[in-house]
């Protein structure tokens, strides 16, 4: 039934002319960050229970390269406060038990980006990302417990956020991926199951893609990945694909202007199919979702509400990206 509704709101979003849908104002009491995350970064699993970072550990404040690569690489539990512009080269690794939160708006992360190994506790948010030369953020190599929140992300030559390698427990959320190109990949091989069953839990919800081109997310493996509440907007390529029997679960999405919103069955490109499921989701002069199969439910794992489909363009236009703590 529910998939039965998803499929007749897609016909009637693709008629010729039919409009956006009007978003309600949106309360500033909706709009408060959160203080911890939710979904897959909150769950008490491998040991730790949730997600808290850098806190009751030292807080920092960087404003130069050699700052900033010094704080990540420590082994000390610290707040690391990004303050202005900070150009690094490659992907830098990033300890456990670390904040690295941007101070005020206009912190920014250039040229290079972070990269996860064996890593875990790690908060980012409020960071501008630009023009990383790789990933902006790559968690890999079974890191776990990564919170990437209220971050704007741009101009990455490869991935925006790439999960990766067997890494677990991660939530993406209030993000901004301003016209990025591969925005996340969420299992980087055909060939990596060994490593990736069973593995690859992440939360995906209330980001913005705006004008995106591809992989929001691309999944391998992985099950479940829980895409909720996110807006995507003239996405060119595809916003979702789920390859290689991962499972993915797609709900209380706005899709506005995205020709091939999902491919799961029929695979995508050399990947096999994979399985997903859609239920509650809004769609605006869209494509048909491709939906087969069943998906672990991630009320399994953690609780979670739904913000109605219907506000959520004007909810992530609001709060989503770096500035908005």
């Amino acid at each position: 039934m529910r998939r039965s509704l998803a499929v007749l709101l897609t016909a009637a979003a693709v008629l010729p002319g039919s409009p956006a849908l009007a978003a309600p104002a949106v309360p500033a009491a909706a709009l408060a960050a959160e203080t911890a995350p939710t979904g897959f970064a909150a769950v008490n699993a491998l040991g730790r229970d949730g997600t808290t970072g850098g806190a009751g550990g030292q807080t920092v404040t960087v404003t130069t390269t050699d700052q900033l690569l010094d704080a990540i690489d420590s082994t000390a539990t610290l707040v690391i406060r990004v303050q202005g512009r900070i150009a690094i080269t490659s992907k830098q690794g990033v300890r456990p038990n670390k904040t690295i939160i941007g101070v005020g708006t206009n912190a920014e992360i250039t040229g290079g980006g972070f990269d996860f190994y064996r890593s875990s506790n790690v908060i980012v948010r409020n960071l501008r990302f630009t023009d990383a030369e790789d990933d902006a953020i790559n968690i890999g190599q079974q890191s776990h417990h990564i919170w990437i929140d209220h971050n704007t992300f741009s101009g990455a030559v490869d991935g925006s956020v790439d999960i990766v390698r067997g890494a677990d427990y991660v939530t993406v959320s209030w993000n901004h991926f301003d016209h990025t190109d591969k925005t996340m990949l969420i299992g980087h091989s055909d060939g990596a199951a060994g490593t990736d069953v069973g593995h690859l839990r992440v939360s995906i919800h209330h980001n913005f893609f705006d004008h995106s081109r591809q992989r929001h997310p691309r999944v391998r493996f992985a099950d479940p990945v829980h895409v909720y509440n996110n807006a995507f907007v003239g996405n060119e390529l595809y916003a979702i694909a789920s390859t290689e029997n991962a499972g993915v679960l797609i709900e209380g999405n706005h899709f506005q202007d995205v020709p091939y919103t999902v491919w799961s069955t029929g695979g995508y490109a050399d990947s096999g199919p994979g399985r997903a499921v859609a239920r509650g989701n809004v769609f605006v002069r869209s494509g048909t979702p491709q939906l087969g199969g069943t998906v672990i439910e991630p009320r399994t794992f953690y609780p979670y509400t739904l913000d109605d489909p219907a506000t959520v363009p004007a909810l992530v236009r609001a709060g989503a990206g770096a500035g908005h703590l």
